[in-house]
């Protein structure tokens, strides 16, 4: 059942984005006053049809497409060739690059303004950092760093959203050194931080925890998943449980951390909560080196007055640039070898998969669901926009490729010259949906 409406859900989501994207196209032409014969919502056989303005519409049966279309056709299915001057294939080169531009554009607009809504109403997490806690490794310039500091890049790479920046920050090897540039709050001027981490022996409880202190009343850690190898293969703790004491020591206090560092017995003394009963249980821990705690903490903005909805507005305009920076990144990791060139690709299958996970997690509720679903809309349609503009037969692409030849050479590129750039476009085209299909199935298989 998860399946079958995960596959509606996608196609209904890949529909209506694609619709958008073509009435971007039809408004842009109806703007410069282009002729327009027809505009279909989805594909396939017609369920409703109707005229507006001398241009036929039709919303068809199956969600996974649309099109306008700029001629007429003959029986044979054909373009009418003509001189009409209102026709898009005779108006001037600026007017047709608006045109073909217009659809990646709308896709852009799209993805902006749904990121905008949800801002607007869950608020947003901004690359504004905080003053770090002691121990971490931001901390060795605490007397530089102040709540409001922004941070501009990592490593060299800018960052332009918190999600580049973790994304950058999950790719860092977390034992070796890390370069920032941060703007000043205060100044505006921008300084620069290396966190040098401190690698130290720890135990582990082989849990995963959703917050230190998820629950004010218990004060302890909500166990979120355990490892099977918890306590050398004979799991103590549960799912749901909240972690409260570690030999007789709170959690919640402010030395807890470097308390923990200091343990060394083969054995602990766990103290948890379960279905609102406490629990004492001894516990094998397991040893692991660790490093400390980069010390980044991102302020997060509820979006309540004006100069908060500008600043929800500006993170995303960004949202382009920022996913434009993370598929760069990812892709220079693949020419180094750090990453698989399936991890970074996909296609309608694994779009699926990843709406199946949304559907089928039973730890989350509907609104969560929702929210994660909308995201992956947002973010699809500005995917969506940048895939149009490859140089492919059938996308935006091609047809920006040309338009810009011929106002380079001054004239319209020749039939043998778009034949070639047809072919070679074609090749790329299916060149990528074997490469999305392979990197969709091995996804599955492997569990990557």
């Amino acid at each position: 059942m998860n399946i079958a409406a995960s596959i509606v859900v996608v196609l209904i989501m890949l529909g209506v984005l694609a619709t958008l994207h073509e009435l971007g196209h039809y408004w842009m032409a109806r703007l410069l006053k282009i002729k327009v014969f027809e505009v279909s919502i989805f594909v396939g056989p017609k369920l409703l049809k109707w005229k507006h303005k001398g241009v036929d519409f039709s919303l068809r049966m199956i969600p996974i497409g649309a099109y306008v279309r700029f001629s007429e056709i003959d029986e044979e299915g054909k373009a009418v060739d003509s001189k009409d001057p209102d026709l898009l294939l005779n108006q001037p080169r600026i007017k047709r690059l608006l045109v073909a531009l217009a659809g990646p554009a709308m896709n852009l607009f799209l993805g902006t303004l749904i990121f905008l809504l949800m801002f607007w109403v869950t608020g947003f997490t901004t690359t504004h950092i905080i003053k770090p806690e002691k121990g971490s490794q931001l901390y060795a310039y605490a007397d530089m760093v102040n709540d409001g500091d922004t941070i501009k890049s990592v490593n060299g790479v800018n960052v332009y959203s918190s999600f580049d920046l973790i994304f950058e920050m999950d790719s860092a090897d977390p034992s070796k050194e890390m370069d920032l540039k941060i703007r000043s709050k205060e100044t505006g001027k921008n300084y620069n931080v290396t966190l040098t981490p401190v690698v130290r022996e720890r135990p582990m409880l082989l849990i995963t925890v959703e917050n230190k202190l998820a629950n004010n009343d218990y004060k302890g850690w909500k166990v979120y998943s355990v490892s099977e190898e918890q306590n050398n293969g004979n799991p103590v703790i549960k799912a749901g449980d909240y972690v409260t004491h570690i030999n007789g020591k709170s959690v919640d206090d402010e030395d807890f951390e470097d308390f923990l560092y200091n343990i060394t017995d083969e054995v602990v003394t766990v103290t948890y909560i379960r279905d609102g009963e406490t629990r004492e249980d001894d516990l094998v821990p397991k040893y692991v080196d660790t490093v400390n705690s980069r010390g980044i903490t991102l302020l997060q903005y509820k979006v309540n007055s004006v100069d908060k909805f500008f600043s929800a507005l500006g993170y995303a305009a960004k949202m382009p640039a920022s996913m434009l920076n993370i598929t760069v990144r990812g892709i220079k990791d693949i020419i180094a070898g750090k990453v698989k060139a399936y991890n970074l690709v996909s296609g309608p299958i694994g779009i699926t998969t990843m709406v199946n996970d949304v559907v089928a997690d039973e730890q989350d509720t509907l609104g969560d669901k929702v929210y994660v679903l909308i995201m992956l809309s947002a973010v699809i349609s500005i995917a969506l926009a940048f895939s149009n503009l490859l140089p492919i037969p059938g996308l935006d692409g091609i047809q920006i490729i040309f338009i810009a030849v011929e106002m380079v050479i001054g004239r319209k590129l020749s039939e043998k010259a778009e034949a070639r750039l047809t072919v070679v476009g074609f090749v790329i085209i299916v060149l990528l949906l074997i490469l999305a299909f392979v990197s969709d199935i091995l996804r599955i298989i492997f569990g990557y």
